[in-house]
């Protein structure tokens, strides 16, 4: 072990032995460049380009995360979430490595040798343009994994919509490859027409949805909590959003250079019978279920995202709402990354509480990351305030819950 290994090792079980298990994590900011932040990060709209006007506004911030924002003139840091404890500010992705078993648990850190998963806001006042991202066995082709993703929209972070709160999933009925295939030949004529071969969904506080990879998306402007696979790629399939172009770059970024201006490839990294499903709703959206009848108890757990993907329990969430002035004990199969976004208290022992704004740089206590082996004995969470909810989100990597439900069962 070299000596930074050995320095970072020493550090992460200090933090470790500080916080009971449950490390607090500093804020971590991504810019794109093609998109408008929605201004409800609660970053200080002084700070919206701190990475320079050329890397575009800051409409992103990622939670618990050991992976790297692809974004062109990245910092070599972009995306990773940084420790902080006792004076000391190291990268999460470098605790992991040196004490995999005890934060991420054994079956986990043998599988992956890495935390698989982390998680996002979003938060732009206008659509993302119509994409995917790409399946394993595309990703696989230039080096990468697949992303499979869900979408919660926080009420808390939701007052204002933005100006285009719906989401276009898929592809209507009857839509041919070739359809699709003229709408990337078109990519330089102006709009290229590809939503008028998708359906728009109307966006609604509370819910969300399951999104696969191969799945194409255009998420509309609402903040959205995207708990997801650790890749960070994409194909951009829509040549204008709002008026602007989208580079023909983000439509290839993720592709072998050879499939470039292949448009039979390029259409093919579309799962055709997902996208096309008539029943595409029934199949990916979410509504809250509670984990358990615990109201009375001064506490109420939802499951936000749920469901498997291709049979296969990749990422998941929950929100827990605990009630002014009460307290509750929560033990969780596994490690998580949680953010709070009302409130404030007492998560083991360390105070946390949702800030009303941020300055880039700046310190926080809406974030931390609780260990295999603290979520496992059981974290202990207090609302300290008389009058409001503590509400926080949480979630977890792959093949960790035991009582997950499925799409649909919100309905029972």
């Amino acid at each position: 072990m070299t000596s930074a290994a050995q320095s970072v090792e020493k550090s992460t079980r200090q933090a470790l032995e500080a916080g009971e298990g449950i490390l607090r994590l500093a804020p971590t900011w991504v810019p794109r460049s093609y998109m408008v932040p929605g201004r409800r990060l609660k970053l200080d709209s002084r700070d919206l380009y701190a990475y320079g006007t050329q890397r575009g506004g800051i409409d992103e911030r990622w939670f618990a995360s050991t992976t790297f924002a692809m974004n062109e003139g990245r910092t070599p840091d972009e995306g990773l979430s940084f420790i902080v404890s006792e004076g000391e500010r190291f990268t999460l992705k470098a605790a992991v490595a040196v004490e995999g078993s005890r934060l991420i648990g054994a079956k986990m850190w043998d599988t992956y040798h890495r935390w698989p998963v982390y998680s996002k806001f979003y938060d732009n006042y206008g659509p993302i343009p119509h994409h995917l991202h790409q399946s394993d066995e595309h990703a696989k082709l230039v080096g990468r994994e697949g992303k499979p993703e869900g979408y919660y929209y926080p009420p808390q972070l939701n007052a204002t919509f933005g100006n285009f709160p719906h989401t276009y999933f898929g592809l209507e009925p009857g839509t041919t490859k070739d359809d699709i295939c003229k709408c990337l030949e078109r990519w330089d004529e102006g709009d290229n027409g590809i939503l008028d071969f998708s359906k728009a969904y109307r966006l609604k506080p509370g819910t969300g949805w399951l999104v696969p990879p191969s799945i194409l998306h255009a998420p509309g402007s609402l903040l959205t909590y995207e708990p997801q696979w650790g890749s960070d790629v994409l194909s951009m399939f829509q040549s204008m959003v709002d008026g602007r172009r989208v580079e023909r770059s983000l439509l290839m970024q993720d592709v072998p250079p050879e499939k470039s201006h292949d448009f039979e490839f390029l259409v093919s990294l579309v799962d055709w019978a997902a996208n096309t499903d008539p029943h595409f709703k029934d199949s990916h959206y979410l509504e809250p279920i509670p984990a358990s009848d615990s109201a009375s108890e001064g506490y109420v757990d939802r499951w936000i995202v749920y469901g498997r993907f291709a049979g296969q329990q990749k990422v998941s969430a929950k929100e827990l709402t605990v009630m002014p002035g009460a307290s509750c004990t929560i033990h969780d199969p596994g490690a998580y990354g949680l953010t709070v976004t009302q409130g404030h208290g007492v998560i083991g022992k360390l105070a946390i509480d949702c800030p009303a704004v941020i300055r880039f740089g700046q310190m926080t206590q809406d974030e931390v990351f609780v260990s295999h082996e603290a979520a496992m004995q059981g974290i202990t969470f207090r609302n300290q305030s008389q009058t409001d909810p503590l509400v926080m989100l949480r979630f977890f990597g792959p093949d960790v819950h035991s009582d997950m439900p499925e799409v649909g069962s919100y309905r029972r």
